[in-house]
């Protein structure tokens, strides 16, 4: 199971760290561990996209804390699976609300785990090209002048080429010449595709 993302383990428990680690290892993930919440936000990674797998009562800084500070520097592109003991249920319960991908009862299957974590895989695989392709499309905005990214803004809104005449001062004719333009510099083969890629970019 190569992936380009890491795995980090949050657990002050060294046997079940190191079970973890040479689980996830023997998958041929490339996953860390940490004997704490501490530890690991003071050695913090700088993956733009990760996996956490974390025990939820740790001395120090129990797993809700540290869930709450990574949703803050991270959000969803660092899905975050919780590790719990039977009668901490309820609590895990509350980190789901907080926004965990997970939570898996000890003792547990390591198939548990590994599906688990190919979910949180497959949903990042999603998210970066979802990200990715964000990107590009702002990066294609930049292209535009400032004429045609009046253009492109009105087509986004759903205006008509002789609505945005009016609103521009120009002939239709130069409307179909621009938006032609915005066409081919944003790599839209259609308008309803150039719409979707607007509406994506602007976050709407």
């Amino acid at each position: 199971m190569l992936t380009p993302y890491s795995v980090f383990i949050v657990d002050d428990d060294a046997p079940m760290r190191d079970s973890l680690l040479m689980l996830l290892r023997g998958e041929g993930l490339r996953a860390r561990a940490f004997a704490g919440a501490a530890d690991f936000l003071n050695a913090l990674p700088d993956d733009r996209y990760a996996c956490v797998v974390t025990d939820v009562r740790m001395p120090g800084m129990e797993g809700p804390e540290l869930i709450r500070r990574l949703r803050s520097l991270r959000g969803d592109a660092w899905p975050i699976i919780v590790i719990t003991g039977h009668a901490d249920v309820p609590l895990a319960v509350q980190t789901m609300k907080a926004g965990v991908t997970d939570f898996i009862e000890k003792p547990f299957d390591p198939d548990r785990i590994l599906e688990s974590v190919r979910g949180c895989m497959a949903a990042l695989d999603v998210l970066t090209a979802e990200r990715t392709q964000q990107e590009e499309t702002q990066s294609r905005l930049l292209t535009l002048t400032p004429r045609e990214r009046q253009v492109f803004d009105a087509l986004i809104e759903g205006r008509s080429n002789k609505e945005i005449a009016q609103a521009l001062d120009i002939s239709p004719r130069t409307v179909e010449i621009f938006r032609a333009k915005v066409m081919t510099k944003m790599q839209a083969g259609s308008l309803s595709v150039l719409v979707r890629m607007g509406l994506r970019a602007l976050g709407r």
